[in-house]
C-alpha cells in the first residue's frame, strides 16, 4: 500500500557502506521518473547516477546535512551514502529551468519511493555546492544541478513522532535515533 511505502521512505543520514547499489538498480529508479508527471510534458530533467567511490566521496564533501543538528557529524564517519542521483535541469530543453522546480520534487519523490520499495533509502539534499557537483561530475554547461539524492542501505532508526504542543516540527536526534515531528492532519487539511 502506498501509505506503508511512504512511512518507510524517511530521510536517512547514516548508511551501511558494505551494501552497494548497482548502476542497474539506480537506472531502474530513474526509469520510474519517465512515468511521472512533467510540466507541459517537456521532460526537461536529466539524472546523473553515481556509484564510483571516489566521486561519491567528493560529492559528500560538497553537501551539508541536517542543518538543525549542530552537535553531531552527519553522516557519521564510516556511514556515508554509497550512491547518488543528481537531478539536473537541462537548459537546452527549457532555458528558464527555475520555472520547473516542481518537476524536480515529483521525480525526487518517485526515486525515493522506488528506493524504499527495494529496501534502500536516502536523503534529498538541497544544501549543496552546485560548483562542486558540476566539477566533480564534469557536467556540461547546460545541466544545472537542482537536487542531490544520497542513497544507500539505512543503518539508523528514524521514528515519526507527533507534533509538539507548541506546533514545533523540528527534527532531532537522541541516543542514535532520529525523531521527525509531523503536523497533525487536522492542522493541514482545509475542507470546504
Amino acid at each position: 500500500m502506498l501509505k506503508d511505502l511512504l512511512l518507510s521512505s524517511r530521510s536517512y543520514r547514516s548508511f551501511d557502506e558494505t551494501v552497494k547499489i548497482s548502476p542497474d538498480l539506480l537506472a531502474d529508479w530513474v526509469d520510474c521518473t519517465r512515468y511521472a508527471p512533467s510540466s507541459i510534458n517537456l521532460q526537461m530533467l536529466k539524472f546523473c547516477a553515481v556509484t564510483d567511490e571516489t566521486l561519491c566521496a567528493r560529492l559528500l564533501g560538497g553537501t551539508r546535512w541536517a542543518g538543525k543538528i549542530t552537535d553531531q557529524k552527519l553522516p557519521p564517519d564510516g556511514h556515508a551514502p554509497v550512491a547518488y542521483i543528481v537531478i539536473c535541469a537541462d537548459t537546452d530543453v527549457v532555458p528558464t529551468a527555475e520555472n520547473f522546480d516542481k518537476d524536480v520534487g515529483i521525480c525526487a519523490q518517485t526515486i525515493m519511493l522506488a528506493a524504499a520499495e527495494a529496501g534502500f533509502g536516502g536523503c534529498m539534499i538541497g544544501s549543496f555546492s552546485p560548483e562542486v557537483v558540476k566539477e566533480t561530475l564534469e557536467l556540461p554547461a547546460n545541466l544545472i544541478p537542482k537536487l542531490v539524492l544520497a542513497l544507500g542501505k539505512p543503518d539508523e532508526r528514524v521514528e515519526l513522532v507527533g507534533e509538539a504542543e507548541d506546533g514545533n516540527v523540528t527534527y532531532y536526534r537522541e541516543n542514535g535515533i532520529h525523531y521527525v515531528q509531523k503536523r497533525k492532519l487536522k492542522n493541514i487539511l482545509i475542507q470546504k
